[in-house]
């Protein structure tokens, strides 16, 4: 497997800029989610990975060795696409054999490595059949297969799930992420799926209009999002944001008034901001609760409910308009119209200044 770096990397089509000089640092055996939304640059920056797309300015490197100017097949990169790619008319075997047969590997050579990888991708009683004869996670695991044989330096993944139903996509993000561990390789992956990207990622890329917004594990841009897209972007359903008016500020605590009068406390480091100023209070759905003993608590209405089973998503809409998103219990009974006192803890919030920046918080 191999690190692989992108120092200042950019893409221009003619006139138009498309990535921003993006710098990224990927360490052997690491798997690197890039998320974002639909224009982003995600798939043009697979793509200059590939040797699919010419880089506009920058440098690639791979194992410290600048690939600029390589073709895909001297990079030792494998490319696993959404629309799974296969020839027709080959069967399984075939298809997974193709690339080694081109490459002049002998006959032995590539069965034991068809065989090897179809073991690994649970396909191998599928050798022989065509791929009409396949079902979509079947098709996807003969994609990634044949990608595998290849023993590439660094597998590139586009959107590899999108095509699955939604049984099918958990089941086969399970096995890549446990294929992940038996390869340890080193994997690039992009998907607009952020249930994905904090499930399969050691690290993951948020990018916005062609530039990286933040970077790190999971959990870290769960908890400490640096600017508002990285907050709303990551979790599900997204953060709340409530238009708010600074009353006072410390360094390790902000008072804010919400729309409806509300006085709430954000334990951010808050001596940057001035009485007056406004600011943005983000609330996850998750850390909103039932309760008139919370720090902060306001009533609402219920305007919607979608009942899962376990939990509920309850939208809501308080005084002067705000309106919310709850992730509560599915056994509490509630219905459209229910006036209810909801509630969070300081610790629980996120204050954004006019410009999108994250305060830091006091953990």
């Amino acid at each position: 497997m191999a690190n692989v770096q992108l120092k200042n990397l950019k893409k221009r089509f003619k006139d138009v800029g498309v990535l921003h000089g993006i710098d990224l640092d990927i360490k052997d055996g690491e798997f690197v989610v890039l998320v974002g939304e639909s224009g982003c640059g995600k798939s043009t920056l697979l793509r200059l990975l590939a040797g699919l797309e010419d880089i506009s300015e920058g440098s690639l490197l791979i194992d410290g060795e600048e690939v600029n100017h390589q073709s895909p097949a001297e990079r030792g990169i494998a490319m696993v696409f959404q629309s799974y790619a296969l020839y027709p008319h080959m069967s399984v075997y075939k298809n997974m054999a193709f690339g080694l047969k081109i490459a002049g590997a002998s006959k032995d050579a590539i069965r034991e490595k068809v065989v090897e990888a179809a073991r690994k991708l649970k396909i191998d009683h599928l050798l022989e059949r065509l791929p009409r004869e396949l079902s979509g996670g079947q098709r996807q695991r003969v994609a990634i297969g044949r990608a595998i044989v290849r023993d590439p330096k660094v597998f590139l993944f586009d959107e590899p799930l999108s095509n699955l139903d939604a049984s099918l996509r958990v089941q086969t993000r399970v096995e890549l992420g446990k294929l992940h561990q038996e390869l340890s390789a080193t994997i690039i992956y992009v998907t607009h799926d952020q249930v994905e990207a904090m499930t399969l990622g050691d690290k993951i890329v948020v990018m916005n209009e062609g530039r990286i917004e933040q970077c790190g594990q999971p959990l870290e841009l769960y908890h400490h999002p640096r600017t508002r897209f990285v907050a709303e972007f990551i979790g599900s359903p997204r953060m709340n944001m409530l238009p708010a008016k600074v009353e006072s500020a410390t360094t390790e605590q902000v008072q804010v008034v919400l729309a409806d009068g509300t006085l709430a406390t954000v334990a951010v480091k808050g001596d940057s901001l001035k009485a007056g100023q406004s600011v943005s209070l983000g609330i996850r759905p998750e850390h909103l609760r039932l309760s008139e003993t919370a720090t902060t608590h306001f009533s609402c209405a219920v305007t919607l409910l979608e009942e899962l089973g376990e939990l509920s998503y309850v939208y809501l809409e308080a005084a002067e308009g705000m309106e919310l998103i709850a992730k509560i219990d599915g056994h509490i009974p509630l219905s459209v119209g229910s006036k209810l006192m909801l509630g969070f803890e300081p610790a629980q919030a996120h204050l954004f200044t006019e410009d999108g920046l994250a305060l830091p918080r006091i953990v």
